[in-house]
């Protein structure tokens, strides 16, 4: 990365960071992809269970295999068949730590997510103890709008094509606003504060991750 993109990416990341903290999510800047996955780490005891919603950012980062590997319980539903992975749904709810990326932060300090079946932004919501969310510094957008634009231009498309979904924006590469049976986007969620008693973190990190 050259040092003016870096520099950007920096003095955006941090914005955000300042309007998250000042929702009273627990947030914060970090430069590199290894910088973030340390973070994560550092969050979450070797005793802790561990819910992951489905996340291309998690699976850049290595997280499941990390966590693995100290000997935290995962419950992660990616690629399961139905019956056990709604199974493994609920559990993710009522882990110690829920990991997850998102679709939209703003810069004012707002997480937006459009949500299939409902269980990630469920366990933002309420449930787990801790909820801790990373996401790469091309989420961040102006504003409510600029997150729903986004979800529909990027993050919806993408996510579709990367679960195998027959819908029409895998063709077009944005929203139809589909009836397919496929549909990905069925929920809305906007976080404007973080929820009342939660521990939420939020790890925003200044390179490209995920859709």
């Amino acid at each position: 990365m050259d040092k003016i993109a870096s520099k950007h990416f920096s003095a955006l990341g941090q914005q955000a960071v300042k309007a998250l903290n000042n929702k009273r999510f627990q947030a914060q800047f970090v430069a590199t992809k290894e910088e973030a996955l340390q973070a994560v780490l550092d969050l979450i005891k070797d005793t802790d269970t561990v819910g992951m919603g489905g996340s291309e950012t998690m699976e850049e980062l290595c997280l499941k295999y990390e966590l693995e590997k100290r000997g935290n319980i995962i419950y992660y539903h990616q690629g399961l068949a139905q019956e056990e992975s709604r199974i493994v749904r609920c559990k993710e709810l009522t882990a110690d730590v829920f990991l997850a990326s998102t679709n939209a932060v703003t810069l004012e300090g707002e997480i937006i997510n459009v949500d299939g079946s409902g269980n990630r932004v469920a366990a933002m919501s309420f449930g787990p103890k801790r909820v801790i969310l990373v996401v790469g510094i091309n989420k961040i957008v102006q504003d409510e709008e600029a997150g729903r634009q986004r979800i529909k231009l990027q993050a919806a498309p993408m996510n579709a094509t990367r679960l195998s979904c027959k819908t029409p924006c895998v063709a077009t590469g944005i929203c139809m606003e589909c009836n397919s049976p496929e549909r990905i986007c069925m929920i809305t969620s906007i976080m404007h504060m973080a929820p009342r008693g939660s521990d939420f973190h939020i790890i925003i990190v200044g390179e490209r991750l995920g859709y």
